[in-house]
């Protein structure tokens, strides 16, 4: 398409692409990717309460990692290249009309290349289904007019939205390893899913006590027997740290050799985004009036999270971190201006996993993306410098990584983990025999 700009006159050439209407809400199916399981499920409920069709996608496999090399550069970033093969995928499997879907997909809007993912999807469309329109969800002005239509309120569900769906993972990740049936883990889960979608379509989805306090009760049913397991945190970029297509089912791997996985809170990344742009105003003198909007929003989620700590540690369970707490923690290894990626938040769950009791830490590296690298292996030895007793393995995700390697690699970290935990054990042993025998004498 041919565009003539009005200020200089210069002729512009533009391709022209599909865009998405609010007529395409009637008759059209929106696929999405699949992130985390929980969480996606829940905002998909809230954009559908808007009346569109949303499916989200989650078929695994390397037939998808195959389609994704097949259209996006194999330099390109992990994540884009897994994201856009199940796309492809998706609308090849015949399951959908081509004629009226479209695909969905979130833009960070900072300097990660997450950014311009609409821009690779469009070109892989082109090549196989032109017709299909890219529907952006992003909070950054950008792909304006080619978005969902929401409303303050759908944004303010949103955000209990990843609330709950934190907390059902959270409580999840603490039952499931030690739960005497673990098939009854997974059916409170479920229905406690469903729980929060009834509740976000109701009035009462605000009432955050109410609704955490149901979902702790829930799992306090799930009977459960403690014992001694290696508890390993997952930190790393946002995609491959939660995507099981990205990280091969990471999560079940765990589970399936006895540990507890410890997953930090989607919130802490919105959290994240919003203090960059406070400190944006602070240390570059940028955009004052966005941050004084921002610190308000920054306010409010943060008395949210702090009100659901304290139920949690009511309750016995282990709680989400404070963000300032984090914060704090980030201050110890690296400058919170360090914001590309996932920046400073990822050295910053490290030190807070080690101090709240989490030891072993696996940091998920895609391929491609440079500021993980950096502020994750990078960052990794100015955090064992600070606890020496933390054990990080960095595990590195793409095409060409096989999903034997990654799993003896996180083996070795485990028997690392089990024999320290033997250790501990025998020590305690031997130390209460020696009380014993100083009490005899």
């Amino acid at each position: 398409m041919k565009a003539r700009t009005e200020k200089t006159g210069r002729v512009s050439y533009k391709e022209s692409v599909p865009t998405f209407t609010n007529e395409m809400k009637q008759g059209y199916t929106i696929l999405a990717p699949n992130m985390l399981p929980y969480h996606f499920d829940i905002l998909a409920e809230i954009v559908e309460s808007r009346g569109y069709k949303v499916e989200i996608l989650k078929t695994e496999g390397r037939s998808i990692i195959d389609e994704g090399l097949k259209h996006v550069h194999n330099d390109t970033c992990y994540p884009a290249l897994c994201v856009i093969g199940q796309f492809i995928d998706a609308l090849k499997s015949g399951k959908y009309d081509v004629n009226k879907t479209a695909v969905l997909i979130t833009q960070s809007g900072g300097g990660c290349r997450a950014s311009n993912y609409v821009s690779l999807l469009r070109k892989a469309l082109k090549a196989e289904y032109p017709q299909v329109p890219v529907v952006s969800l992003n909070f950054s002005g950008l792909e304006k007019g080619n978005g969902l239509d929401l409303r303050l309120k759908d944004i303010l569900k949103m955000g209990y939205g990843i609330f709950y769906a934190d907390a059902i993972m959270s409580l999840y990740n603490q039952c499931k390893p030690y739960a005497k049936n673990p098939i009854e883990a997974d059916r409170v889960r479920d229905e406690s899913i469903l729980f929060v979608k009834t509740a976000l379509r109701s009035k009462a989805y605000k009432k955050y006590e109410m609704i955490v306090a149901e979902l702790i009760s829930r799992f306090k049913s799930v009977e459960i027997e403690r014992t001694n397991k290696v508890k390993v945190g997952i930190v790393g970029e946002i995609y491959v740290k939660y995507s099981p297509l990205a990280n091969n089912g990471l999560e079940n791997f765990l589970y399936a050799e006895g540990c507890e996985p410890v997953v930090p809170a989607l919130m802490d990344y919105v959290l994240y985004c919003i203090v960059n742009v406070i400190n944006d105003a602070k240390l570059y003198n940028k955009g004052k009036k966005m941050a004084f909007v921002y610190k308000l929003i920054y306010k409010l989620l943060l008395k949210i999270q702090r009100n659901i700590i304290e139920q949690f540690e009511a309750a016995g369970f282990e709680p989400p971190h404070d963000f300032e707490y984090l914060r704090a923690c980030a201050d110890k290894v690296i400058h919170q201006g360090v914001k590309m990626g996932e920046g400073w938040l990822i050295p910053a769950e490290m030190v807070a996993l080690y101090e709240s009791g989490t030891e072993n830490i696996v940091c998920a590296q895609p391929f491609g993306c440079l500021p993980n690298h950096i502020v994750g292996k990078g960052a990794a030895r100015a955090v064992k410098t600070l606890h020496e007793g933390v054990n990080i393995v960095p595990i590195d995700y793409d095409p060409s990584a096989t999903k034997v390697n990654q799993e003896n690699r996180l083996k070795l970290m485990l028997a690392t983990a089990r024999d320290k935990i033997a250790e501990q054990s025998v020590a305690v042993v031997v130390e209460g025999e020696v009380e014993q025998e100083v009490a005899i004498d």
